[in-house]
């Protein structure tokens, strides 16, 4: 025995060098179980790295155990054994070691499992193609040849050393190195015993400048609450009951649907009255019952992937993958989604592959390379955000944002996705001065990889989620985002109409006295309108960072400024295009939204509020119950002006066609009644008012304006029949014809 361990000592001095610096490339070549070359026959011999062991030992049984010895100077231990106490031993055995507290340990060996990640799984990977990849990588509880574990795994080619470290180790790096496969720069280990709700993170240590540090896992499904930000283990256990709402999904014709979406966030939206947070089951029911009496079809919730700063309103990641803990687990969020589902409403979600943030325990240098964003700071850098960009030519990285888009629309049935930021991505020389960005190939500032990326995002999607919608964040006048790849496009569902948003904000701050002079600001919209798949959207963008809210936008008295939003508001739901209204702006929340308290509910109480509310709430309603309103939102033949060229009076009038109704829809945009107010329309019959803004509900003004008006042979504005109105002041107003 003195003999062999001498000879071990000699042959093994280099790797319990490295395995004590922390730098061993293959610790599984060393410890656990290992056959030895001898004359005498099979002859095994057990390692085991123990670094704060007084002494340890392979038990067997309650009579049988084999003592480890310590390599002299070292944290190696090791046993000898013959053919037949091999077998005595079995695959999986155990090490129990002592401390010098006394304090007894015992684990079965990580080091006696073979890779539980196979070649498939890291070669469609490396390729960019493994759209499970969130089942391959991150920590995933499991059994093993019926031994409950842990099995963790990540992608780093750049390092050294890989090691999981967590309360069930100390936090000591050099206990639990894990194994690289291949040349994939993926690194794996299971660990018997841990379960669902351990706390991990990586050790890394960087190949290039011995630098160790610890990160966060990339894939991690569930995070610590902030300020901390350790990765805990977790196991989804949640029983789905939306299949009446999935199956329909299956078939959803979302471009000839009614698609009316508010705009959450769910730290703000309510909270208790003592200021804290509600969790994702309180807010569930609460929302959901408000977003039906309301009328909204989808909610938007502003990212809540894991970040550490309330401030950013989650859109600086950390957790790609985990649902942020400020409200609860995974399975809470799994809940919020299966309530509105069951309630028939659908749930979007905003995401950010544009950017990161660099906090240092997230993806940023990740293995001590640039490993998913680009090394240099002309393409990976946001300078204006203090962010990193996605290296969008790595297929990889590729891989890790597609598959995690596919994740929150697979595992957290998720039914769309509002890609932020978009024309930072498109174009590299994004809010950069000359000298700051790289061209591409050709020379140009387009950014061919992301496009690429845009464009496999948008097929995969598609493909896999029938029904899912992805709408685009995009701000420039690039062509065909929301056409299909097969067409030379983007192959996005939706395309958010910033251009309709700038010019409608800037008509309506105006004073209505000014309006004449800018009236060509509503009605350029037609002149792209169907150029893609619009969403009118009146986002938060529009109300934080001293924009003021929507009715402070407003001008006149607060008369004027409820009538004036009451206007914008029927103005973007009778205007072609889905919709999107940010939480607040439906009851005309007086101050600019802030992430930092609740709503000003307290609002809905006064008859001004109250009326803005009823209104939205009437119009949303309409919105859904009239298919001329919606089911031809892309293409030109649900809309026909009336009369665009009324600049004089500030008045705008239009028809909204399905193939079995149509809607006369006039817009008064001054405080002066227009009385004997003719308008053309396409039918004789009666037409009923079916909605004006100015009703008394909704703290309209004492201008009546109700029942039904026959048409009357009179051609005029080049339709064949004509009804004479009187318009009250600052509204819109929303005819039918009688069946």
């Amino acid at each position: 025995m003195v003999e062999r361990l001498v000879e071990q000592q000699l042959v093994l001095r280099h790797d319990i060098e490295r395995l004590a610096q922390g730098c061993h490339h293959d610790p599984y070549g060393i410890l656990g179980l290992h056959q030895l070359a001898t004359l005498s026959g099979s002859a095994w011999v057990v390692r085991c790295w123990l670094p704060s062991a007084e002494a340890a030992w392979l038990p067997v049984d309650e009579a049988t155990r084999f003592d480890l010895h310590r390599i002299e100077g070292s944290d190696l231990f090791i046993v000898f054994l013959e053919e037949a106490e091999k077998q005595i031993l079995g695959p999986h055995f155990s090490v129990a070691w002592q401390e010098s507290d006394e304090q007894v340990h015992s684990v079965v060996s990580p080091y006696s499992f073979v890779p539980q990640i196979g070649e498939l799984d890291t070669h469609l990977f490396s390729e960019g193609r493994h759209w499970h990849a969130y089942n391959m990588l991150g920590a995933k509880p499991m059994k093993v040849d019926g031994i409950s574990g842990v099995r963790f795994s990540v992608w780093a080619p750049a390092a050294e050393r890989v090691s999981v470290v967590g309360d069930f180790n100390g936090w000591h790096g050099l206990r639990h190195p894990m194994r690289v496969l291949g040349g994939s720069g993926v690194w794996e280990i299971f660990i018997p015993g841990l379960q669902a709700g351990d706390l991990y993170k990586f050790e890394i240590r960087n190949a290039q400048s011995g630098r160790v540090f610890t990160k966060i896992d990339p894939f991690v499904q569930s995070m610590e609450k902030r300020p901390d930000t350790g990765c805990l283990v977790y196991e989804t256990s949640y029983q789905w009951q939306d299949q009446n709402w999935q199956s329909k999904q299956q078939s959803y014709d979302w471009q000839k649907s009614p698609i009316n979406i508010y705009e959450v966030h769910l730290g703000s939206w309510q909270r208790t009255d003592d200021g804290r947070f509600l969790n994702y089951a309180e807010i569930a029911h609460r929302l959901v019952e408000y977003v039906k009496w309301m009328g909204y079809t989808h909610i938007e919730l502003l990212p809540i992937t894991e970040h550490p700063l309330d401030q950013s309103w989650g859109y600086q990641t950390t957790g790609y993958f985990a649902p942020t803990s400020r409200f609860g687990t995974p399975d809470d969020f799994r809940y919020f989604v299966d309530i509105f589902h069951q309630n028939d409403i659908g749930v979007f979600l905003d995401w950010v592959p544009a950017h990161f943030p660099k906090d240092e325990f997230g993806l940023g240098r990740f293995d001590g390379s640039a490993l998913f964003e680009h090394e240099d700071s002309r393409l990976g850098e946001h300078q204006d955000w203090g962010t990193y960009i996605f290296n969008f030519g790595r297929n990889e990285v590729r891989n890790f944002l597609i598959a995690n888009a596919l994740y929150w629309l697979k595992e957290f049935h998720i039914d769309g996705l509002r890609v932020d930021a978009v024309a930072s991505m498109l174009y590299l020389d994004y809010s950069r001065d000359d000298g700051q960005w790289l061209p591409n190939k050709y020379g140009g500032r387009e950014n061919l990889e992301a496009i690429d990326f845009l464009k496999e995002l948008n097929h995969e999607v598609h493909s896999q989620c029938p029904g899912a919608t992805v709408m685009a964040e995009e701000s420039t006048s690039w062509p065909m985002v929301s056409r299909p790849t097969w067409m030379g496009g983007l192959g996005f569902s939706m395309k958010w109409n910033m251009g309709w948003m700038n010019d409608t904000l800037e008509y309506f701050s105006k004073e209505t006295v000014f309006r004449a002079y800018h009236h060509s600001e509503l009605t350029f919209s037609q002149m792209y309108a169907y150029s893609e798949n619009f969403i009118l959207p009146l986002s938060h963008d529009e109300v934080v960072h001293l924009k003021g809210s929507l009715i402070e936008k407003m001008p006149g008295d607060d008369w004027q400024r409820a009538a004036n939003l009451r206007l914008l508001l029927s103005y973007q739901l009778l205007h072609p295009g889905k919709k999107l209204l940010f939480m607040g702006s439906e009851f005309a929340q007086w101050q600019e939204w802030s992430e930092s308290k609740a709503l000003d509910w307290h609002l809905c109480d006064q008859p001004l509020n109250r009326g803005v509310q009823l209104c939205t709430r009437r119009l949303n309603h309409l919105y859904r119950e009239l298919p001329a309103l919606h089911e031809r939102d892309f293409i030109s033949e649900g809309f026909q002006w009336i009369d665009c060229h009324d600049y004089e009076q500030s008045i705008l009038s239009f028809l909204r066609w399905s193939e079995q109704q149509h809607l006369v829809c006039v817009f008064n945009f001054t405080q002066i009644p227009r009385e004997h107010y003719r308008i053309g329309v396409p039918s004789t019959g009666r037409y009923q008012v079916v909605f004006n803004s100015d009703d008394e509900q909704f703290y309209g003004s004492e201008w009546l304006l109700e029942g039904c008006f026959e048409a009357q042979e009179l051609p005029w504005m080049n339709q064949p029949y004509s009804i004479e109105l009187s318009l009250p002041p600052l509204a819109s107003v929303v005819l039918m014809l009688e069946q």
